[in-house]
């Protein structure tokens, strides 16, 4: 086609600001429709007070020690060098991350009213269409702020990409804290809601009567759409950018023959864009259709359509190269495995789901054991789903022209290529997600409001599927995180060569061989190194976990003062102080998402500067292997909980208030934490743990105690 790289990089800009014009419009479709009655509207406006009221505080806090940390960045790497470029980049990422969990929350918490309104006055397919474009502003949204400040940062830094490191950084750790604050926070009311009402009072779910049912519902949208897209923004540029680093530091090895290579991962980005907005137009019921079939109809079609753009991309930008669209395919396949892998968790129709259904007939401990189980059978799939697009992309990449062996410097890219291709779905992903914080609120407005059953039997099938949309994405993130992380620990092991080789110098082949020949099993610093790192989100997600139940202990007892100071609530006499739930539970969280961040920044700079890269190496992959099915167990897992007890509900083994149902509620309250708080958090900490360690590499090659 004979594209210039500027033309190339207008071309990207434009995608981006067409995700963002499609986003403002269907914004302004949710907007016009009905917010419902004067009970609905508010009970809407106390859930978005309170959720506006926790992102204040906890954007107020986290961007106050951004700042500190840019300052920090411009002076230690030079005021009159690169300093001032990565703390800008630092400050942007931040910013970004914290934009795009603010316009996903902004949207859901109108959008969840107003599907209640929608499933009162409308039928079930009209609501499950409605309540999705409430999720397209999200998915669009993050999918375009997420590439605007890509482009324009490397047309700002004149395609220097090293430069860009810093805003990865601020983007991941950004999502770090938007993840771990939603999550306890989000996690400690549910459970805490839970404990005293469903178990202890005896009252359903979402009753008007329990004080701490706006602070759930609060919940859904700090955790399930702020968090999630703060995290999903951070893994959009970290993918994209891990591969462009890759192809930056290896240099003329690539460009020589495919001079777009290291532009190449952001025009997937763009095309990615386009195959959503038509995906988006494929998403809807038909007569006899299921909810979530409908949903996979858009993703299909964007699926579609993003292979025949990267074929299309391959052949006019990278030489027609058969083995880098087979490496851009692998990573959709990847996607595909593992939605489907996820679904059949995590979906009441399969046998797993209705396995934990059936031994909550036996107690807590059978429901919780079982669990359990699904969650570590789970990993398997998608784990193997991952070693072979592995293996295949640094095969059909490294293999140019059936040589002897695979190019190890073109194999890497190949990895870099499969993540990057991960990210031609986000935009429909992340749209599918937000579709589940939406529906769980407007089910909760429904009971709230006092709406007819008929509604009901609308919020409740939507809500249910939402559950294991949120699953999806989390595992379509943390596979993506995955790949994105390996081709991070190529750029790390080059940008550790280019620092060991001089300053100023180029990175030379012979020179990276020669630092990635000592990261041998034999090195005792390497092995050190897997253990720390292996050891890392284990230790990570045990605060995560005690901080759930901290938050969670706090409502259990506000709520029982409610009850017992104020008696008239459960006689639906007297109004609980919802206000006061919201407050404890807002502060509590963002006490506890402290100390898990500074053990995120802290340990791979206290292994680099005292052990030195050789054994930093061993952390980053020694936090990839062991966090991923980890964070797959935690996340499938307590999906499967979560709509175990939802089976139960529909009135498969007696049904609500049965003894099945106590002990489904029991094994629910234990996967709370696990998929919506521990388990997420594990995907920027893998993300951070790696951008830190290229940021301040140069800086640990100086200065490590140990030394190379």
């Amino acid at each position: 086609m004979g594209l210039s790289t500027f033309q190339l990089e207008i071309l990207i800009l434009v995608a981006s600001v067409l995700a963002l014009a499609y986003a403002a419009v269907m914004t302004l479709f949710v907007l016009r429709q009905s917010d419902g009655n004067d009970r609905m509207r508010s009970i809407g406006d106390a859930i978005r007070e309170g959720a506006n009221a926790f992102l204040r505080r906890e954007y107020t806090i986290v961007f106050s020690v951004a700042i500190a940390l840019a300052i920090v960045i411009a002076f230690a790497f030079g005021i009159g060098g690169i300093g001032p470029a990565l703390a800008i980049g630092f400050l942007f990422g931040a910013a970004g991350s914290a934009l795009a969990g603010a316009i996903g929350m902004y949207v859901s918490v109108r959008a969840n009213v107003r599907t209640a309104a929608k499933a009162e006055k409308s039928d079930l397919a009209s609501t499950m269409r409605f309540a999705f474009y409430g999720g397209t502003v999200t998915g669009l949204s993050v999918a375009g702020l997420a590439l605007l400040e890509l482009v324009g940062f490397y047309m700002a830094f004149g395609g220097n990409v090293s430069s860009m490191v810093g805003l990865l950084f601020g983007a991941s750790l950004m999502s770090l804290f938007a993840r771990v604050g939603g999550g306890i926070y989000t996690k400690g009311a549910d459970v805490g809601a839970d404990l005293i009402g469903k178990v202890e009072a005896g009252i359903p779910e979402d009753d008007p009567r329990n004080p701490a049912v706006i602070a759930d519902n609060v919940g859904d949208n700090v955790g399930d759409c702020a968090g999630m897209a703060a995290d999903l923004f951070e893994t959009y540029v970290v993918t994209a950018v891990s591969a462009m680093l890759l192809a930056y530091f290896i240099g003329s090895v690539i460009t020589t023959n495919y001079p777009n290579a290291i532009l190449y991962p952001l025009v997937v980005c763009a095309w990615a864009i386009v195959a959503t907005i038509v995906g988006i137009a494929f998403v809807r019921m038909r007569p006899g259709g299921t909810i979530m079939g409908a949903l996979y109809q858009g993703l299909g079609a964007t699926t579609v359509v993003g292979v025949v753009g990267l074929f299309y991309l391959n052949y006019t930008l990278m030489n027609g190269n058969w083995g880098m669209f087979v490496a851009t395919v692998v990573g959709l396949v990847v996607m595909v495995l593992i939605v489907l892998a996820t679904d059949y968790y995590t979906n009441s129709s399969y046998r797993p789901v209705k396995k934990i259904a059936e031994a909550a007939q036996a107690g807590a401990g059978t429901t919780v054991i079982t669990g359990l189980g699904v969650g570590l059978e789970a990993v398997w799939i998608s784990g193997i789903s991952i070693v072979g697009a592995i293996l295949i992309a640094y095969t059909a990449v490294g293999w140019q022209g059936w040589t002897t062996a695979p190019t190890p410097e073109l194999g890497l890219y190949g990895i870099g290529l499969a993540a990057a291709s991960m990210l031609a779905v986000t935009g429909m992903i992340i749209s599918i997600d937000a579709f589940g914080p939406i529906t769980d609120n407007a089910g909760g407005i429904a009971e709230m409001a006092g709406l007819p059953a008929e509604a009901r039997a609308i919020t409740d099938p939507l809500d249910a599927v939402g559950n294991t949309t949120k699953a999806i994405t989390k595992g379509y993130a943390i596979g993506s995180a995955v790949l994105a992380s390996l081709a991070l620990f190529a750029a790390y092991t080059f940008a550790t060569a280019q620092a060991w080789c001089g300053s100023g110098s180029s990175v030379t082949l012979s020179c990276w061989t020669s630092f990635t020949s000592m990261l041998t099993i034999d090195q005792p610093l390497i092995v050190a190194g897997l253990i720390i790192g292996a050891i890392l989100p284990f230790f990570f997600t045990s605060f995560l976990m005690e901080a759930v139940g901290v938050a969670a202990k706090a409502i259990v007892f506000e709520v029982r003062r409610q009850f017992k100071e104020i008696p008239g609530i459960l006689a639906g006499t007297a109004k609980p102080e919802y206000g006061t739930c919201v407050d404890i539970v807002t502060v509590t969280a963002i006490r506890q998402l402290a100390v898990p961040a500074i053990i995120a920044v802290s340990v791979p700079l206290a292994v680099g500067f005292l052990l030195g890269p050789i054994a930093l190496a061993g952390v980053l992959l020694g936090v990839i292997l062991s966090g991923f099915p980890l964070a797959i167990m935690m996340t499938t897992g307590g999906a499967a909980w979560d709509n175990g007890k939802k089976y139960i509900e529909l009135g498969h083994f007696g049904g609500k208030g049965s003894d099945a149902h106590k002990a489904a509620v029991v094994g629910d309250t234990v996967g709370d934490a696990t998929k919506d708080t521990a388990g997420p958090a594990i995907n920027p900490l893998i993300k951070v743990v790696n951008t830190v360690s290229i940021l301040f590499i140069a800086l640990i090659v100086a200065h490590a105690v140990i030394g190379i």
